[in-house]
């Protein structure tokens, strides 16, 4: 059977929303994450931009949004000022869910110097994300916590601590594949650690050795056991979103803290909107070997 709740950062296929969702819609997907429309973050929207400019395109196309890919949290975890705009790019975002019918924001939890112990920043890392949370809830509004490379909550544990000291029902994970093989953590163990705690999964491969991003279930990030387990096991029944990541596209070099050319070593297809399809269709082969749940 097909499975209804696919979505996809969109801005991997080209710069345009239009032709984002031109391409989305000619593959047969409904769903959409938001992260950068024409060249604009999504944090940059204000409701008013939201309600005029991408509601309009969005109901044209007759598709829906799963997520706004938010930077929020991806700052270094002692600059304030920027902890202050966040705050404000936060509860202007939760008024962009509302306006275009979404329930979830993708946030970060801080990056925290490389050559520290990282559980000298825990306390810090806690007490903001907490704040994060409160403003949500105000919203009823789901915060995603993605597991991304450098930040504090990079690892499985550190994910789990958080995941366990920001308890509300307004804050979960998202589970990225391949973040967690270039951290150098094995998924299946983290899946299992924050399993009960998923409410996103990011569709993204990569492999160890060269930390390379590759076609979903062609590298390390076990992406068939684990969703096998999630569907058929654990009662999963949310949003896939496809982040290919396998061309050089716009907006990777605000995405990548170090060199973008670190994950994808080289373009694996002609263009955007090539990758995308590739992975959405290595996607549905994974798929046709899980029993899928009626929704």
């Amino acid at each position: 059977m097909s499975y209804p709740y696919i979505s996809g950062f969109a801005d991997e296929i080209c710069l345009d929303f239009r032709q984002q969702l031109q391409a989305l819609t000619k593959m047969g997907m409904n769903y959409i994450c938001i992260r950068t429309a024409s060249g604009k973050n999504i944090a940059e929207f204000t409701p008013d931009e939201a309600r005029d400019v991408l509601l309009p395109v969005l109901k044209e196309f007759n598709v829906r949004v799963s997520s706004l890919g938010s930077p929020i949290g991806k700052i270094g975890i002692r600059d304030e000022a920027a902890f202050e705009l966040q705050m404000k790019q936060l509860e202007n975002l939760c008024q962009v869910c509302h306006i275009l019918d979404c329930r979830y924001i993708r946030v970060f939890s801080f990056y925290v110097p490389q050559d520290e112990n990282p559980a000298i920043y825990r306390d810090e890392v806690m007490a903001k994300l907490k704040q994060f949370e409160a403003l949500a809830s105000r919203y009823d509004v789901i915060l995603l916590h993605e597991n991304e490379k450098d930040i504090y909550g990079d690892t499985g544990a550190r994910c789990l601590d958080i995941l366990e000291s920001v308890t509300s029902p307004h804050f979960a994970a998202a589970f990225d594949f391949a973040n967690f093989v270039q951290c150098q953590e094995n998924p299946e163990v983290c899946w299992n650690m924050l399993k009960k705690y998923v409410s996103y999964i990011h569709i993204k491969d990569a492999i160890y050795s060269t930390r390379e991003n590759v076609l979903c279930g062609t590298g390390d990030g076990k992406l068939l056991p684990i969703l096998k387990d999630a569907f058929e096991n654990s009662g999963y029944h949310g949003f896939l979103t496809l982040e290919p990541h396998l061309v050089i596209f716009s907006s990777l070099s605000t995405l990548e803290k170090g060199n973008p050319h670190d994950v994808v070593l080289k373009n694996r297809f002609s263009s955007g909107e090539e990758g995308y399809q590739a992975q959405y269709e290595a996607l549905l082969d994974i798929l046709k070997q899980i029993t899928l749940p009626e929704v």
